[in-house]
């Protein structure tokens, strides 16, 4: 009897552990179904800024109209250079050189010869410089002097007004013609690649420099000028210089030109021949200025 009451207790105990593992599984509820592969992320490719459009003149054309100048720099020197002394030492830091990075799209391709010049007229820069003796600056160092210039456009003719020395040119949109004489400004043809003034001037006098270093050209030199608005504010101003008797090939100059923003701003006088009167005619004189 008490074999057999040892008996069922087994059987009872050994269902009860067959049955445990499947209560459990009850009290768990279902297995949980196979994780899906995540979804790729879709990256959305950001749109592209689009070029700005200036602002249409009566003809359609952009408005370049206002009053710009470009920083101080490329008047000192075109090209890549250090701070120097200037050509007044008694003036001290007054005068002079700040460093610059240069508008060039690299050295400039003198011929021999005309390096030489280069260097010489380096040296003798404070009595050779045309713009000391208030000559007009030519093309292209007027669109970078450290003085405004004002752009007055129309469909025909378009006019720049120079601050300094008050210099003046005029571009002739319609009917080019080549330049009647070699002048200080020279003779401009004008004409619009979408939005870019392009600008072909020639018959400029040989006198002038592209800055205070020395750098020259002869009466052979060409430049083929492009303007383009970047913004409502500024200007890119880019210059093509051939002239086949100093240089070995065309080279290039690139400037940011900005706009006056001052709610009165305005083209002043500076009539700088008065003060350029000394340098020029002093040694004329019967008692020379007491230095």
């Amino acid at each position: 009897m008490t074999n057999r009451r040892f008996s069922f207790i087994a059987v009872g105990i050994g269902l009860v552990l067959l049955s445990f593992p499947a209560l459990l599984a009850q009290q768990r509820g279902p297995a949980p179904a196979p994780r899906s592969a995540a979804p790729p992320v879709q990256t959305q490719t950001p749109p592209q800024p689009q070029p700005y459009r200036a602002p249409r003149s009566s003809d359609g054309r952009p408005d370049l109209n206002g009053i710009w100048q470009a920083l101080d720099g490329p008047n000192w020197n075109i090209e890549p250079h250090a701070a120097d002394s200037g050509t007044a030492p008694q003036l001290g830091a007054i005068n002079a050189v700040p460093p610059g990075i240069g508008i060039v799209d690299g050295p400039i391709p003198y011929k021999p010869e005309a390096l030489t010049q280069r260097n010489e007229n380096y040296k003798n820069r404070m009595s050779m410089d045309p713009e000391a003796k208030c000559y007009l600056p030519g093309v292209p160092r007027a669109m970078y002097m450290p003085q405004p210039f004002q752009i007055i456009q129309s469909a025909d003719h378009i006019m720049m007004v120079f601050q300094y020395a008050g210099a003046i040119r005029t571009i002739y949109m319609n009917d080019p013609k080549p330049a009647p004489a070699p002048s200080w400004m020279g003779w401009s043809n004008g004409h619009w690649e979408g939005e870019t003034l392009v600008i072909e001037t020639t018959g400029l006098d040989d006198r002038t420099w592209f800055d205070r270093a020395g750098n020259f050209h002869s009466d052979e030199l060409k430049v083929v000028e492009r303007l383009k608005a970047r913004s409502a504010d500024v200007l890119d101003y880019e210059a093509t210089i051939e002239d086949q008797k100093v240089f070995t090939r065309i080279w290039k100059i690139s400037v940011p030109l900005y706009r006056h923003v001052e709610k009165n701003a305005q083209i002043m006088e500076f009539k700088c021949v008065e003060f350029a009167e000394e340098l020029l005619y002093g040694d004329l004189r019967k008692k020379p200025v007491a230095k």
